[in-house]
Order: C-alpha cells, then sequence, then structure tokens
C-alpha cells in the first residue's frame, strides 16, 4: 500500500510570555491551507500533534498544556497604518478542533519579532539599536496591539535580564500595549451590569464579573466555590468534579454574556470565554517555591483555560484582570480593596504579574482605552517542520 511522503513546511518555534506555539507565513503554508477551512485546520492539528487520545501529543510540537497547544499565522496587513496581520489558533489536544475564538497574549509578545524576522516590517522603520514599535492588528477580534521590540545591531534582542515568572531563563523585555482591548463589538460589559447573580446548576448562584476585555472572561469569588484563591495546578487540574464544576460556570456564563446561544455550544468554544477566580492577597508559595507576600500583590488570581487550570496567567485574561480592577465595583476591584487604580499587581500559581490599564465611563457604559504589560519572546527552533503530505 502506498503512502504519501512528508512534505516540508517553512515553520518557527517561538516561545511568547508563558506560552509556546508554532509559527508560520501565511505565503508559506500549502496553497490549500492558506485560507480558513478544513484544510487549514487539519494541517495545524497535525502539527500540533492532535487529536490525541492520550493527552500527550507526542506526534506533534505540542506539549500537552494549553499553553503550549498553540499556532500563530502571520501575513501582510489588510489594514492601513498597520505591519502586520496576526491570526491565532488554539489547537484542542484530544479532539479534532481549532478554536479560533480568541487571541493569545502571551504569544503576542513574539508576534512583533517574528513580523521583524520575516520581513513585514520595512527595513526604515528598524533602528540600527533602539526599539521598533511594531504595529499589530489581531484578526481574531479586530483590534490593534503595539510592540515595542529591542533592537541591537538591526536585529531583534532577545537575550536580556528580564525575569517572568512562569518562565525559567530571563530574556530581553518586551512591552506590549492592548489598545482599546474589549473583546468584539459588543459593550465591555456585555449584560450591561459591573457584578451578575448567575445561576449556575448544581453550583448555586454565583456573583460574577463578565467582562469583554483582552478575551471574554468570567470572574467568580473565590470563597463562594470553595477555595481560597492560593490554589496550585494540582489541586484543580487532579479534581474531576471541580474541572466539571468550572465547565458549568464558563457555560452558562458564556450564554448570559451572549456568546452561545445554549450551554450545548461551549464544547465547540474552549478558548473563549476564560473562567476565574479571585480573592484578596494573603501569603502563599507558588509552584516553583517562591514565597509571595500579600503585601507585595494587589489581589489572588486563578484562570483556567481550555478546562484546566493555567500554570501562570494568559496574557489576554491578565488584560481583563487590569481592566476590571480599573472599574470600581467589580469582583476584581473589591478583591483588590476597591476605588480607583490604572494597574494592578496580582497573584498566579508561579509568581506574580503587574499590568497596567485604562477604563473610563462615557454616557454611563464603561471603555477601555488600553492595557500595558511586559513580557518576553524568543525563538526556540526555525526551519521547516514535517507533516504527510495527505493528512489536510
Amino acid at each position: 500500500m502506498m503512502h504519501a511522503p512528508q512534505i516540508k513546511v517553512p515553520a518557527t518555534y517561538m516561545r511568547g510570555g508563558t506560552s509556546k506555539g508554532v509559527f508560520f507565513r501565511l505565503q508559506d503554508l500549502p496553497e490549500a491551507c492558506q485560507v480558513p477551512g478544513e484544510a487549514r485546520d487539519k494541517l495545524l492539528m497535525r502539527v500540533i500533534g492532535s487529536p490525541d487520545p492520550y493527552e500527550k501529543q507526542i506526534d506533534g510540537l505540542g506539549n500537552a498544556t494549553s499553553s503550549t497547544s498553540k499556532t500563530v499565522i502571520l501575513a501582510e496587513s489588510t489594514q492601513p497604518d498597520h505591519d502586520v496581520d496576526y491570526l491565532f489558533g488554539q489547537v484542542a489536544i484530544d479532539r479534532p478542533f481549532v478554536d479560533w475564538s480568541g487571541n493569545c497574549g502571551n504569544l503576542t509578545a513574539a508576534v512583533g519579532a517574528f513580523a521583524i524576522n520575516s520581513g513585514f516590517v520595512a527595513k526604515e522603520h528598524i533602528p540600527d539599536n533602539g526599539i521598533c514599535t511594531v504595529r499589530i492588528w489581531q484578526a481574531n477580534i479586530r483590534k490593534t496591539i503595539v510592540a515595542h521590540i529591542p533592537i541591537t545591531n538591526g536585529e531583534v534582542q532577545e537575550t536580556g535580564d528580564f525575569e517572568l515568572d512562569g518562565v525559567t531563563f530571563p530574556a530581553a523585555e518586551v512591552q506590549i500595549e492592548f489598545m482599546d482591548p474589549a473583546d468584539g463589538e459588543g459593550a465591555m460589559f456585555p449584560t450591561g451590569n459591573l457584578v451578575d447573580e448567575l445561576e449556575v446548576p448544581g453550583v448555586g448562584t454565583l456573583q460574577a464579573t463578565m467582562i469583554n476585555a483582552g478575551i471574554p472572561t468570567i470572574f467568580v469569588n473565590a470563597e463562594d466555590i470553595g477555595y481560597k484563591g492560593t490554589e496550585l495546578q494540582n489541586d484543580i487540574n487532579s479534581d474531576p468534579k471541580a474541572l466539571a464544576m468550572f465547565e458549568t460556570i464558563r457555560a452558562h456564563g458564556a450564554v448570559r454574556m451572549g456568546l452561545i446561544k445554549d450551554v450545548s455550544e461551549a464544547a465547540n468554544r474552549q478558548h473563549t470565554p476564560k473562567v476565574a477566580f479571585v480573592a484578596k492577597p494573603v501569603d502563599y508559595v507558588s509552584s516553583s517555591g517562591k514565597q509571595i507576600n500579600a503585601a507585595d500583590i494587589d489581589v489572588l488570581v486563578r484562570a483556567l483555560s481550555m478546562g484546566k487550570l493555567h500554570h501562570a496567567m494568559m496574557g489576554t485574561a491578565a488584560v481583563a484582570i487590569a481592566t476590571a480592577s480599573a472599574v470600581p465595583g467589580t469582583l476584581v476591584n473589591l478583591a483588590a480593596g476597591g476605588g480607583e487604580r490604572n494597574h494592578v499587581t496580582f497573584g498566579h500559581p508561579s509568581g506574580t504579574l503587574r499590568v497596567g490599564a485604562e477604563a473610563k465611563a462615557v454616557d454611563g457604559e464603561w471603555t477601555a482605552t488600553k492595557a500595558i504589560m511586559s513580557r518576553s519572546a524568543r525563538i526556540i527552533m526555525e526551519g521547516w517542520v514535517r507533516v504527510p503530505g495527505d493528512c489536510f
């Protein structure tokens, strides 16, 4: 029996923030995969190693976590005054599914460098030494992101001494600005309320702040669901009942946010919304053994991604956290002590993160103007990824 040989597709494997993903230029994909659809999804799943019933992604570049089962496609920008279009695909691990419903804030840190290295940024805009400003069009949510990429001797500077909790080694700092970060075309608070009573069968009626900023996110109080806010991954991910509870909260919150019409649709929209729980600061020990002092943080936050507690914090969820903290009366704001603020430092399983945000009320409706955070990124490997020629 004859089998199609493997083909080579130019690709770059990159870390961005606390995530890793496989980056492609649109023009380098096989012709059938240069447009959205089944062929593209099948190619990306095969690259990552999904679907994998063993949930290991042994036969691909994924590392069997939501943070590492990611793909990025960059193309010449379709928007004026932008350098590149950025499309993000979250690949499910055990199911044949690629979720295109949201952005990855962590991998955004790598997009600017990849755009420079791949020729999407005009050479005259790249300094010999200094900072290159890359204007990115995030095609999933149709928003502008501005990345500030350090340049040394005309090339992207990747090494440095910037430390990011959740990443083992230091690297160069990349500042990212999420402009007008409310996700999608709807209101920042889609229910019209800063806090809602969310009825969740089998769980109860929970106070919830549901926000579209960075990525649609549902915030609940840790104590209302039996947690302290200091939990690490194993505390949640080893408990099937807890994971089922969070998925039920997520599904019912998605309906209230207008993202889906029925809870049954949530299974086919795994990437969004996120669900997170918040608590007032207390001392705890991070997953690396680092002591986190209550005095050094404003609020505790734990967030789930693709059905599991994240080992640190998704970049887009960090935008949601910062934006919600800037609006007096949200659960995040109240857990952080209330009042007005333009930045927040929150504790997550791997440590802490500081994010700035600006929000204002216009005609009684809140809107976010900008969120700012620092991440880091670097190329891990570049060349070609091989896949069976008949996989798509």
